[in-house]
């Protein structure tokens, strides 16, 4: 038994075809094609609901092109999702300096600090005399 969703704007009795979603901390609206399932932050819109769309002042509305195959995900789809997984396991870049950073300035709590970007030096052999002790 399928179930058609139905626009969820008030009293629109329509099928939905795309979902909108927010991205907030881009401040952007993503108006796509009808997702696989009904999620609680999203929400599915009619075509006329979805051609009227607007976002508040200082947001952007990104319109995605509706799928009309209807068959799933595509080889396109799939090798995008394979690039976003290895470049999330992916490690960090080594030109990045890597370990402590030196404290410059202390307030309070708060601390600056500054990369140390020297190459570490290896560490001494254990019978090597210690610095501030005469050998």
């Amino acid at each position: 038994m399928s179930v058609v969703r139905r626009c969820s704007r008030t009293a629109c009795r329509q099928p939905a075809v795309f979902t909108l979603t927010y991205v907030y901390a881009d401040s952007t609206a993503v108006l796509g094609p009808l997702a696989a399932y009904a999620e609680p932050h999203c929400y599915d819109l009619c075509a006329m609901h979805a051609e009227r769309l607007t976002a508040p002042r200082g947001w952007e509305v990104v319109r995605l092109p509706a799928d009309s195959s209807g068959a799933g995900p595509g080889s396109d789809d799939l090798e995008a999702l394979a690039d976003a997984v290895r470049e999330a396991a992916r490690p960090p870049a080594a030109d990045r300096p890597v370990g402590q950073g030196v404290e410059t300035n202390r307030r309070g709590h708060l601390r600056v600090v500054r990369s140390d970007t020297r190459p570490q030096e290896p560490p001494s052999s254990p019978h090597s005399a210690r610095p501030g002790r005469d050998a």
